[in-house]
């Protein structure tokens, strides 16, 4: 039966010099819970020392709808400051573009302020990815585009990408670019799997992006099944996963990895175990008719 090639150790992030693990770190919970500087300093290592070297974060993360924005950049700047070695030893993307509570703003003004913020409370002088973190309507893409070319130029900005743009969007910011995108972080996962059918992924191929996965898991969703289709979903992958001696979750990323755009899913876990557990993604062999058993799952209907 025809397998599929397990995914490499790393992966080149886009069109970039960058070489990163093949599965990330994100932080989006990372400022629950009181959690504090030496907690997440174990995080880091824990990600670090299972290979994982390519760490996810924004500005909005932290924020509950009234304060704590930019919260996790700043448990994460105190871990860098604390220990400058470990700088050096990952790849630092984060991401800006909304003003809390609500809109989105990638006016020149405003996105300029928060690439600024960003550094000052990471405590680094550069990031290696700045995504724009979801589209603003009212901004002309060449307004946007001029902004972020001019943070490449200074050094404060290595590689650029965007979150939760659409194929269009991201056309057009593209066009206007000097510095070319590198990457597109949509949600993907086997309970969301719109970017296999809408042409995001296959945009993503054709222009050398590399699809980063936020919420590959679907929210904790394939951990407890509940709807028919959840549960049909996680017995497809549980197939693999007890074929192969691993947990349902590491055969979802696995599952992600195996496409052929070079999907990198975002760990959302902030426990170090099941950081590290991740790893285990890359030792996951897919054939391609459990691969698509998945996919026929989550579709509902059988292939045409």
């Amino acid at each position: 039966m025809s397998e599929l090639p397990l995914p490499p150790a790393t992966r080149r992030l886009g069109r970039s010099d960058f070489e990163v693990s093949s599965i990330a770190w994100g932080m989006w919970r990372l400022a629950e819970n009181g959690r504090t500087a030496a907690d997440t300093a174990k995080l880091v290592h824990a990600a670090l020392d299972a290979g994982i070297t390519f760490l996810d974060t924004a500005d909005i993360y932290g924020f509950d709808g009234s304060g704590g924005f930019g919260d996790a950049e700043v448990l994460l700047g105190e871990v860098l400051a604390a220990e400058p070695c470990l700088r050096g030893r990952m790849v630092l993307a984060t991401k800006g573009g909304i003003l809390p509570p609500l809109p989105y703003d990638q006016s020149a003004d405003y996105l300029r302020k928060a690439i600024e913020a960003s550094l000052r409370r990471l405590k680094v002088d550069s990031v290696d990815l700045w995504q724009i973190h979801r589209p603003d309507i009212l901004a002309h893409p060449q307004e946007t585009a001029r902004v972020l070319d001019d943070a490449v130029a200074s050094g404060k900005i290595k590689a650029l990408g965007v979150s939760n743009f659409t194929p269009a969007q991201i056309a057009a910011l593209n066009h206007f670019l000097g510095h070319k995108l590198v990457t597109t972080q949509p949600e993907i996962s086997p309970l969301r799997i719109d970017c296999f059918e809408n042409g995001e992924l296959d945009q993503a191929m054709m222009l050398g992006l590399t699809p980063l996965a936020w919420s590959p898991l679907s929210g904790g969703r394939l951990a407890a099944p509940e709807t028919p289709r959840d549960k049909a979903v996680a017995a497809a992958l549980d197939v693999v996963a007890e074929a192969q001696g691993v947990s349902r979750t590491v055969a979802a990323y696995s599952w992600l990895m195996a496409h052929p755009a070079g999907i990198i899913p975002i760990i959302g876990s902030q426990n170090a175990a099941r950081i590290a557990e991740g790893a285990q993604a890359l030792t996951v062999r897919w054939t391609r008719a459990d691969w698509y058993a998945v996919l026929v799952a989550a579709r509902g209907v059988p292939l045409p």
